[in-house]
């Protein structure tokens, strides 16, 4: 069980290093009231996690995205429109 958390954990490195590479808020739409938020465009895999993000204007958006230091470096943390 130890394995496969770590796997996990590895493959979540790996995504999360992924969308941050695919991600970037430079021409991205901000969220009206918190400027470090931006509009963005996620797919999404089974559980529902964001894979790839590309940033867009308020109109397109599926989610709203920031930058978070996490453990292992840079992340990318994006919760879904309502």
């Amino acid at each position: 069980m130890k394995t496969r958390i770590a796997s996990l954990a590895a493959a979540t490195a790996l995504t999360v290093s992924a969308v941050v590479a695919t991600a970037a808020p430079a021409s991205a739409d901000p969220v009206p009231g918190n400027p470090t938020q931006f509009y963005a465009y996620c797919s999404v895999d089974l559980l529902g996690v964001p894979l790839a993000c590309t940033e867009t204007d308020a109109a397109h958006a599926s989610h709203i995205c920031q930058y978070v230091l996490t453990g292992v470096g840079l992340g990318l943390d994006c919760i879904q429109r309502s």
